[in-house]
């Protein structure tokens, strides 16, 4: 979500291709891309990783993207729309114009990109209710997709356990196509939304919906770089570069959690990289974590992290981190 932004065309090229020599084979975008969001600038993410898969084997590459929820602030992703909605009309225009851009005839995983109160957020807002697309409609819409060979499995993103129970459950008794995996926010400072219930309605014994966890290292918080606010690596990162972006990790509680996480990891000979994204990876629930980079260094670290880092993380860090987290729940909530 950086490629157009923040990354050029070439750097993204290059982690691209430095990720697929390593084994990487999925890769996760959105219509909305980059961030932040704005008219002049979406869709490049999209341009950027479709040129780049123009030279690939298209079956070695699993690619994820994602049809934008409610929005009366980004219409521009539409053609001729008031509202964007998770309808079908908006549904079928989303892939179309995906596609194209992306330069694949089918897109692997196609997911709902919706925006329930989880960035930050911790209470439900009533005076934000509207009505909503029935999730049969939406269903219907994605099997069109699905029999036309468009799209081969769908998926929801910054989800709650109703929307996942409601979909999985239309889908059952309407015989429509499941959704597969949720993708939300996931790490050591931003556990609790998940792991109170949505552990249990996921599980595989349940509806069976496997988590792509994003944000592993809560925008590069935990990597530490934050800090020190006069470091040039800080100076140069998203929660400096935009104002009030991602703004929840930078509340001093969030600040003080991840100093303990850092110190942690030092206490137990890794980097804070390494205890990050080794505690996501190793999480029973976890299917795959998605890694974000704006430099080839950021890129390196974060791989390198899944193939030295020990694995599953040994008893004695995994206890020393729920001894933080009894002290720190979900710091990031504002």
């Amino acid at each position: 979500m950086t490629f157009g932004e923040q990354n050029t065309e070439k750097e993204a090229h290059d982690m691209l291709s430095y990720s697929f020599d390593q084994g990487i084979n999925i890769l996760d975008t959105a219509e909305m891309y980059p961030v932040p969001t704005k008219k002049e600038t979406q869709g490049r993410t999209d341009l950027y990783i479709g040129r780049w898969m123009q030279s690939k084997p298209r079956d070695k590459v699993i690619l994820a993207t994602k049809v934008s929820g409610y929005s009366e602030r980004s219409t521009y992703l539409r053609d001729n729309a008031e509202v964007v909605r998770v309808d079908a009309a908006n549904i079928k225009e989303s892939v179309e114009k995906s596609l194209s851009r992306l330069s694949t005839d089918y897109i692997d995983l196609l997911q709902i990109h919706w925006y329930v109160p989880i960035f930050g957020e911790f209470s439900y807002n009533s005076t934000k209710w509207r009505p909503s697309v029935p999730f049969e409609d939406q269903l219907k819409a994605f099997q069109e997709l699905i029999d036309e060979g468009k799209v081969r499995y769908i998926g929801v993103s910054n989800e709650t356990s109703y929307g996942v129970m409601e979909f999985v459950q239309a889908a059952k008794l309407q015989g429509l196509p499941k959704i597969v995996s949720i993708q939300n926010s996931y790490s050591l400072i931003v556990r609790c939304r998940f792991e109170v219930d949505l552990v249990e309605v996921c599980h595989p014994n349940n509806c069976n919906v496997g988590l792509l966890a994003y944000s592993p290292l809560g925008g590069g918080v935990l990597s530490g770089k934050y800090l020190d606010a006069n470091s040039a690596g800080a100076k140069r990162s998203r929660l400096n570069l935009f104002p009030g972006y991602m703004e929840r990790y930078n509340a001093s509680l969030a600040k003080e959690a991840t100093d303990e996480y850092v110190k942690l990891a030092k206490k137990h000979g890794l980097t804070p990289v390494r205890l990050a994204l080794g505690f996501v990876r190793g999480r029973p629930f976890t299917a795959s974590t998605i890694i974000g980079a704006t430099t080839m260094d950021q890129l390196k670290e974060n791989i390198d992290a899944f193939t030295s880092a020990p694995r599953p993380l040994p008893p004695q860090v995994l206890d020393d981190i729920e001894i933080l987290f009894k002290k720190y729940k979900d710091p990031a909530i504002l």
